[in-house]
């Protein structure tokens, strides 16, 4: 057995950020920015009112309440006035709108009332600059807008559009090709013969490459025949970026798949047991002739998730410019024991963690923990990382790889777990 980190560093060293590409932001969310973004305006670009109310001089309402001659108005588009405010003298503007010149405030509505003369009642003082946005009080000319290596978010999207942004660098993403073999698996929905199970690994997979931002590419389910394993592979090298197997990798009769990738890699695949459990069986290398790092999953379907969140999704987000490419690891107080046997190994175990009422994060385990069971690791949102030894007691804190954030929610009674 290799260590997990030994394994994890092999699988990084070969997924390289992709190419970058030119998109604007509406079309660049959960892309990496290859090269930061600077603003070429300012933001806002002309001094504004930030209130429903009266533009005036902050001067004239020192000795409030004062009558002030309403001379205009102003909505939210409209030309900029190029008749000053004078002293005595308030002009009626929307939010939006742009401060006339000779007004140094906004007087909000809610503190004037209207004389049936043409003038507004200022009710208290207001002072200078009192409601009001300066040009560039956001984002000056030059300001960074997003570093390189940012990943773009919807946030992110408002600021550069806002800004007059019209084009980011950006790291590609990869196009990622999911293959299933083996003679055991049935696709569709009739009654299975004897000895046959309803593939779930494909569809798991292509879901969390999907839910890890990605293109997933269906290569189908094959059964354990060498050459058509081969060719399958051999055309998705042609249209993926990424490619991954699940079953076929670790030491049995019909493993045939680490063989395959063996030949198409010319060697260079490594085929690996990780001290890990699950997913202790587990192939990696780049295809010829683009050179596609390529994953080999183990079968079982505890085993493959386990995988993917430890090498694949990493990998590729790495190949996607991200520099943060793993879960976040959090300590948890475990609330029943987590038991294990000293073996050399690595243990991840299916937990549901959530934030108790006094803000405590705790877990349970997430009922059965076979590699080849799913329920429990249906039900968990996160994975317990147990070290080499006897595992955790009640009460001991543990380190946990958070899958999903709403555990962090907190309330409510424990989880209610499947034991059976």
């Amino acid at each position: 057995m290799i260590p997990l980190e030994e394994a994890r560093a092999f699988v990084l060293s070969h997924c390289p950020p992709m190419g970058a590409t030119e998109l604007p932001p509406m079309l660049a969310l959960g892309h990496v920015l290859a090269q930061g973004v600077t603003a070429h305006e300012p933001l806002p670009s002309f001094t504004n009112s930030a209130m429903d109310g009266y533009a005036i001089r902050a001067a004239d309402t020192a000795h409030a309440p004062v009558r002030l001659q309403v001379v205009g108005a102003l909505m939210a588009g409209d030309p900029p006035s190029t008749d000053a405010v004078q002293r005595g003298q308030a002009l009626r503007i929307m939010t939006g709108a742009a401060l006339p010149p000779g007004a140094d405030s906004v007087c909000m509505i809610e503190d004037t009332h209207l004389e049936g003369d043409g003038t507004v009642v200022v009710e208290r003082p207001v002072t200078y600059g009192a409601n009001v946005r300066e040009m560039g009080d956001d984002v000056l000319v030059g300001a960074e807008l997003a570093p390189p290596g940012a990943e773009i978010t919807p946030r992110h999207v408002a600021l550069l559009v806002a800004a007059g942004v019209r084009s980011l660098r950006v790291f590609k993403r990869p196009r990622v090709g999911v293959l299933s073999t083996g003679d055991e698996l049935v696709e569709g929905w009739g009654a299975l013969a004897p000895g046959k199970i309803r593939n779930s690994n494909r569809p798991a997979l292509l879901a969390l490459v999907r839910q890890a931002g990605f293109e997933g590419v269906d290569l189908g389910t094959v059964g354990d025949d060498p050459d058509v394993i081969a060719e399958v592979l051999e055309t998705a090298v042609g249209v993926c970026d990424a490619i991954l197997t699940s079953r076929g990798v670790s030491v049995g009769d019909r493993d045939v798949v680490k063989a395959v990738l063996e030949r198409l890699s010319n060697g260079a695949m490594r085929s690996m047991q990780v001290a890990i459990k699950p997913a202790k069986p587990f192939a990696f290398g780049v295809l010829s002739p683009r050179g596609i790092p390529t994953f080999g999953l183990p079968g079982n379907p505890a085993s493959a998730m386990v995988a993917f969140e430890l090498f694949a999704r990493p990998g590729l987000l790495k190949m996607a410019g991200h520099t943060t490419v793993d879960r976040p690891l959090l300590r948890a107080l475990a609330r029943a024991p987590l038991a294990r046997r000293s073996d050399g190994k690595v243990h991840f175990v299916w937990v549901v963690v959530r934030v108790n009422p006094e803000g405590v994060l705790e877990l349970v385990p997430a009922g059965g923990q076979g590699a080849h069971q799913l329920r429990g690791m249906a039900a968990s949102n996160a994975l317990a990382v147990l070290p080499d030894g006897q595992g955790a007691s009640a009460g001991e804190g543990v380190e946990v790889m958070l899958l999903e954030a709403a555990a962090l929610t907190g309330g409510g009674d424990a989880p209610n777990i499947p034991t059976r």
